[in-house]
């Protein structure tokens, strides 16, 4: 016989979402957490200074606040985005589903009521969760919203860090930048949760710096698609961007949209679902260098394909194109747009996409001017087998167990170790744990863990003297009534001491 099992009500409604909220309130109290605050209160020259501060409030953001706040150690967001529109979801993100299997407990950290799959049927029932296939983009944003409010983390939005600058003496300065002026935030602990492009900006190659900045864009651009009603485009690239912008842009009304892909065919196989256990998840970080670099550098080669509903959202218009084997050659600008030229046939254009995703490049990130300097990164680590070279592995930074950078030359500046990266660039050194949503929970409780316990090395005389000074006592002295030996107890005593 089966038992009974207590489920979120499947009722659609606002009642639904209700119950599910009391029930993660009863789930948190009963764990007694969030953990009491144990850390010391800091000041420097009689300014307050905040244990952990967080730059950016997407899902990574959240989940390490989340995780740290769990531990006792208070944590504040900023992001630069209005509240609601953090990370890419409902702006530069042109998806219309997650790639992501709907079942992925994501930034849950393990409670059942935090996931997406329980706000979704709190609110519109198992049978519609049955029928999902995919979580809708922008739904997956109103979840995160969701989260926010439930977690009642401390986000300070519009708020845009300008310098990242660690200190010898324990803290880090945050320049920051908001709609009430300037100020400086200082900080025991800087976490940089700043998601794809984390550490630099989109990849362009060389010939786009030479064409009018508006004939082209990249496909992260926040861009309004409407512009491009009428025109032929040209996509370059084959992955997944590369299919929602081109998708973007014919349902737009572009005229025609040409794929232009190096390749000779779409790579068919995601390694990267392969490669998605928890011996990766917990063992990654602990691998030799050479498998590390081995198994990171052969899921990039082989590629990941583009989801097959993204696609085909693309194939159904009679004005797409795919063009394989069309490398881009040269791009020439001409009076009625652009001329590229690719092995496979030249071809005149109006505007053009780059889809050729991210690098890391700490030009385009002022904020990093001072910090960058002196990250240690792979390329100072570790030299590839010949044929094996991978520009995004040798640029990613060489991170200590607890995510923090490290300094290419020891001494060169003090601090920097307080920056921990939690974003996708950590990928060589951690594994996958702090860029996308399969394991982003374990990241975040290993940077908070890993975090907390550097914080009780610092501070353990603190921690010492209230151990001596903790003063509550068990027993009182009048728990008990002290009991004398009988005669015969006594007597014996005495003649033991005669022999």
């Amino acid at each position: 016989m089966s038992e009974a099992i207590d489920t979120i009500p499947a009722t659609p409604g606002a009642g639904g979402l209700a119950a599910l909220e009391v029930r993660l309130r009863q789930d948190l109290a009963w764990l007694e957490l969030p953990a009491k605050s144990w850390m010391p209160a800091t000041t420097v020259d009689g300014n307050p200074v905040l244990d952990v501060a967080i730059i950016g409030g997407g899902q990574a953001g959240m989940a390490a606040a989340v995780s740290l706040l769990h531990l006792g150690v208070n944590a504040v967001i900023y992001d630069q985005s209005p509240a609601g529109f953090e990370g890419p979801w409902a702006t530069t993100a042109r998806m219309e589903t997650l790639r992501s299997p709907k079942k992925l407990t994501g930034p849950a950290l393990g409670f059942a009521a935090l996931t997406f799959r329980a706000w979704f049927e709190a609110q519109f029932g198992l049978d519609e969760w049955e029928a999902l296939d995919k979580i809708p983009r922008l739904q997956w944003m109103d979840y995160l919203r969701w989260y926010r409010k439930v977690m009642a983390l401390d986000v300070r939005n519009d708020h845009r860090v300008g310098a990242i600058v660690p200190r010898a003496d324990g803290v880090v300065e945050l320049h920051i930048e908001a709609p009430a002026g300037k100020s400086v935030v200082l900080a025991r602990r800087v976490v940089v949760a700043t998601g794809r492009d984390g550490l630099g900006g989109a990849y362009l190659p060389p010939l786009a710096q030479s064409l009018p900045r508006e004939l082209w864009a990249h496909s992260s651009d926040d861009m309004d698609y409407g512009k491009l009603a009428g025109k032929r485009v040209g996509v370059i690239g084959a992955g997944a961007s590369s299919m929602d912008s081109a998708a973007t842009a014919l349902e737009a009304g572009a005229a025609r949209v040409d794929l232009l892909i190096r390749r000779r065919e779409l790579p068919r196989i995601n390694k990267g679902k392969g490669a998605g256990n928890p011996g990766l998840t917990n063992g990654h970080l602990h691998l030799p260098d050479e498998w590390k670099w081995r198994i990171r550098h052969y899921v990039n080669v082989q590629q990941t394909p583009p989801p097959g509903g993204s696609v085909q959202r693309v194939a159904k218009f009679p004005n797409a194109r795919f063009l394989f084997g069309a490398a881009i050659d040269k791009v020439e600008v001409n009076a009625d747009g652009l001329r590229v030229t690719t092995p496979r046939g030249v071809f005149d254009l109006d505007f053009l996409i780059f889809s050729t995703g991210f690098r890391i490049d700490w030009t385009v990130r002022p904020e990093f001017a001072t910090i960058a300097p002196h990250i240690r990164n792979w390329r100072s680590r570790y030299m590839p087998p010949l044929g094996d070279e991978d520009m995004e592995l040798s640029d990613s930074p060489d991170l200590g167990p607890v995510f923090e950078f490290q300094q290419k030359h020891p001494g060169s500046l003090p601090g920097l170790e307080r920056v921990h990266c939690f974003c996708y660039p950590a990928a060589l050194s951690h594994g996958t744990l702090s860029g996308d949503i399969p394991a982003i929970s374990d990241g975040a409780q290993r940077l908070a863990q890993g975090i907390a316990a550097l914080f009780y090395g610092e501070d353990v005389e603190f921690h010492y003297a209230n151990i001596q000074a903790y003063a509550e006592p068990e027993l009182v002295g009048d728990e008990w009534t002290p009991s004398e030996p009988t005669e015969a107890e006594r007597a014996a005593l005495g003649a033991g001491a005669g022999r």
